[in-house]
């Protein structure tokens, strides 16, 4: 088939066209395959209708509870249903009487905040340089060059490993029955403060009831590490994230805003500080994580559930020079 074009027409045709792909191209999302929702956490106190509605109405999707008497746990779920929220994990629900609330509440998962070590002395965050024996998770090197002085907060530090794995087999048969995930967050206790350590610890279980609840802000503290005489951010959120994998059940939403050396640093707004946010983003959908965020900062909630709704979107959660 013969087709003649003018030039005329072929420049308005490609002008046009031209046109309809730079208006595609900016309406058009990032194509993420997985679906984030948004949270807070409530008080036995909070689970009431008033509270429901409000939280419906500034676009919040679910809610971290507490433990209760399971009545109270089945009587929070009607009301959470009635008003089209979700009650998806427990706060510190790492018990027997925690996994049966979760049940009840229609939860999928409990918060676990498990180990600690608080021997001294301690190494600064960024020269922590972490080797362990893969068959038990002790450590075998803490930090570069002479670990001698460090020897009490390694053997401390093994001992809570032993520890966690002892009481948490314990309750696997417990998680198994009412089929609620047993979630250990990296709480700030200076405990498993590398990925790979505290991934260990999680896959050690090889259990689909022992999983990893990751807050986003809580290891940014220790996200340096010492190359020559400089601190290079080598452990950032999304690190953990695409360690964690498919063993990541929750993720709670936190900042923290880090010194320009790398040292020192202190929290901050979800936004404010030095998550990169579209990075955590890109993360969670490599590693196909469909779920919460959940808030743990106390953020109004109108405007935490914009910021979240940014960070859903791949977006900085604060715009540019706010």
């Amino acid at each position: 088939m013969n087709v003649c074009v003018t030039r005329r027409g072929f420049l308005a045709a490609s002008a046009a066209g031209a046109g309809l792909a730079a208006l595609g191209h900016a309406a058009e999302p990032p194509a993420f395959k997985t679906k984030l929702r948004k949270a807070v956490i409530l008080g036995p106190n909070q689970m009431n209708e008033e509270t429901f509605k409000k939280l419906k109405d500034t676009g919040l999707e679910g809610i971290e509870a507490h433990t209760v008497a399971v009545d109270a746990a089945k009587a929070a779920r009607e009301l959470a249903d009635k008003h089209g929220l979700r009650i998806h994990s427990v706060m510190r629900g790492g018990s027997e009487g925690g996994l049966r609330a979760a049940q009840a509440y229609g939860a999928d998962a409990v918060l676990a905040p498990v180990g600690g070590c608080g021997a001294k002395p301690s190494p600064e965050p960024w020269e922590f340089d972490i080797k362990f024996d893969q068959s038990n998770g002790h450590i075998t090197q803490l930090v570069a060059g002479d670990n001698e002085k460090f020897k009490a907060y390694i053997e401390a530090h093994d001992k809570s490993v032993d520890n966690v794995r002892a009481s948490l087999q314990k309750l696997l048969p417990v998680a198994e029955e009412v089929k609620v995930a047993i979630a250990l967050e990296n709480v700030w206790n200076n405990w498993c403060v590398r990925p790979e350590l505290y991934n260990w610890v999680v896959a050690s279980f090889n259990s689909p009831w022992v999983k990893a609840y990751f807050d986003v802000g809580n290891h940014v503290k220790y996200a340096g590490i010492l190359r020559g005489d400089k601190v290079e951010l080598a452990y950032m959120p999304e690190v953990w994230i695409r360690t964690f994998g498919p063993r990541l059940a929750k993720i709670h939403t936190k900042d923290y805003k880090i010194s320009a050396d790398g040292k020192t640093g202190t929290w901050a707004g979800i936004g404010q500080g030095s998550v990169n946010w579209p990075e955590v983003r890109k993360a969670l959908d490599d590693v196909g994580y469909n779920g919460w965020l959940t808030d743990e900062t106390g953020l109004g909630w109108p405007e935490l559930s914009k910021r979240l709704d940014r960070i859903i979107a791949g977006e900085p959660p604060v715009p540019s020079g706010k």
